[in-house]
């Protein structure tokens, strides 16, 4: 489904950086996200699948812990 994406779709450089700027450099980085959620690991979260969107998950310190994808 990423090849339907315009622009960037995966972060794997911001794994290891902090929530909000991963967060901000995503919306930078790709004009067509409208929704970046910042989730804490192991927060529940539906299934679906919206090209608009990037989860962004950290752990207890705010670090991101896995590659933000659209999604």
């Amino acid at each position: 489904m990423a090849s339907e994406c315009e622009g960037k779709s995966s972060w794997p450089e911001l794994v290891g950086v902090e929530g909000e700027v991963a967060a901000r450099t995503i919306k930078r980085e790709n004009l067509s996200i409208t929704t970046v959620d910042i989730l804490l690991e192991g927060t529940p979260v539906t299934r679906d699948y919206i090209i608009t969107r990037v989860r962004v998950w950290v752990d207890e310190n705010g670090i991101v812990t896995k590659v933000p994808i659209i999604g």
